[in-house]
């Protein structure tokens, strides 16, 4: 069966891309444009497809793409992610033995100040960089000087507002990869960590340049990079087990508790009740990406609306601003039964607004295998329980260690069919909603996981363990 018969009528892009291929079967970007286009609604089995047919067709582009999204794909496994970022690293040419700035041999242990540099393309990201914030405010400025390498954005007063004084900032959104890699070099950074994973690839290469003698990973990655040029990725005990090592390029440096704590230093919806004490039935909800809503997380929202008669659920995330995306979205809830006005679609709004959308969600219900981050931190923050389960894979346990850590162990379940049955029977419980609600962000507060003075000193002990040894 062709795609376009499981979207029509809504999905002519993706149909427009199939005739396409009719026409010319051998066209190797018109399999890649239907990759992502599958990606995009949440097709991410149906996507891997289509990449490989890219790839089998010489499109090497589309290498880059399947790097990106392949943790996140159900069919894949450890062994998988790992292969096929490791192809697109591979693919990618090597520095020049002179262009390898540092060598970690060459470091002097015995510094009493280190120069760490970090960087991201997100600085001006307030909501998405919380867990970064948390960290640079709280680092101890005798022991550690703080250097930020910022792409896409220069020094604002938002971001200006975190930093202390003698903290360096510097734009390299204009520097081509050697050019930013020199310039770091220039400032004789000792440990660089890289805060953008693969949400921004492209400057992968400035660490291939070997521009510090230590290079990290840390915050923004949910599975091995791919490339040698990282000496060592941070996580913790729940998201990285250590039988899963072997699927690692970089040796794994392991956080005490969990590797994300985080501090909301902008302004956010109050608290409010509950909305079923008023509405008389449960609303299940969900904020996150609409490509993390995938088809075995659809067979699972709808047992659960089910499995609480009188429900209701809630979806809002930027691509249902398509109506093709609401139309498709909506036919994969009528085809397993669920009528229409149990499900309500919405698109994107400004933050503030969209987070006010938790005043009308009772219960979050997290995505597998790619979990929330930003989501589920966001949903805590407004007083809503997020039901989750441990997964096969790194970003399949990310909600895992933040509700662990922010002390909800109880949200976590064991299984798919566990999730089922604990998002259902905290739907029966409106009185332990309302406790909940009522209390979980001073909890929050109190909990290790907003606890950035504690988690910067640990990471800063980290840094000087690793620079030692």
């Amino acid at each position: 069966m062709s795609h376009s018969r499981l979207f029509r009528p809504v999905f002519t892009l993706i149909e427009y891309f199939e005739k396409a291929l009719e026409l010319q079967p051998e066209l190797a970007i018109g399999h890649h444009n239907l990759g992502r286009s599958l990606h995009e609604i949440g097709q991410s089995d149906l996507a891997y497809e289509s990449f490989q047919k890219s790839i089998d067709l010489g499109f090497n582009a589309t290498l880059k793409e399947v790097a990106i999204f392949i943790p996140g794909c159900p069919s894949a496994t450890n062994q998988t992610v790992l292969e096929e970022r490791k192809k697109w690293a591979d693919s990618i040419p090597r520095p020049a033995a002179e262009k390898r700035y540092k060598d970690a041999v060459n470091r002097d242990i015995s510094k009493s100040c280190l120069r760490i540099g970090y960087v991201s393309a997100f600085f001006h990201e307030d909501n998405w960089m919380k867990v970064v914030w948390g960290l640079i405010s709280k680092h101890d400025r005798e022991k550690f000087e703080i250097h930020l390498f910022s792409d896409r954005t220069k020094l604002t007063p938002a971001i200006q507002q975190h930093l202390q004084q003698g903290d360096r900032f510097h734009d390299m959104s204009a520097l081509p990869n050697d050019e930013a890699a020199a310039a770091i070099a220039q400032q004789d950074i000792d440990i660089l960590v890289d805060l953008n994973g693969h949400s921004y690839p492209g400057r992968f290469p400035i660490f291939m340049d070997r521009p510090a003698p230590l290079i990290i990973a840390w915050f923004n990655v949910y599975a091995t990079t791919g490339f040698d040029c990282f000496d060592y990725l941070v996580g913790d005990d729940c998201v990285i087990p250590r039988s899963e090592e072997p699927w690692y390029c970089e040796k794994i440096a392991r956080m005490e508790g969990s590797y994300l704590a985080f501090d909301v230093a902008y302004d956010v919806p109050e608290v409010s009740e509950p909305p079923c004490v008023e509405n008389g039935f449960v609303t299940f909800g969900s904020l996150i990406s609409q490509y993390k809503i995938t088809g075995k997380v659809i067979d699972a929202w709808c047992e659960i609306l089910e499995q609480s008669p009188g429900s209701r659920l809630l979806i809002r995330n930027a691509a249902l601003g398509k109506q093709s995306n609401r139309d498709f979205l909506r036919s994969q809830f009528t085809n397993r039964g669920i009528a229409d006005e149990l499900v309500l679609l919405e698109g994107p709004a400004p933050h503030f607004e969209f987070l006010k959308t938790y005043n009308r969600i009772d219960i979050a219900l997290d995505a597998f295998p790619y979990n929330g981050g930003t989501t589920t931190i966001e949903a805590l923050w407004q007083g809503v329980p997020v039901v989750t389960f441990w997964g096969d894979r790194w970003v399949s346990r990310t909600s895992a260690t933040i509700l662990r850590t922010a002390g909800f162990p109880g949200l976590v379940a064991e299984s798919p069919h566990d999730y089922i049955r604990v998002a259902s029977h905290l739907g029966e419980n409106v009185e332990k909603l309302k406790t909940m609600r009522l209390n979980m962000r001073e909890k929050l507060r109190q909990s290790d996981a907003c606890d950035t003075l504690n988690f910067a000193k640990s990471m800063e002990r980290l840094y000087r363990d690793l620079w030692e040894n």
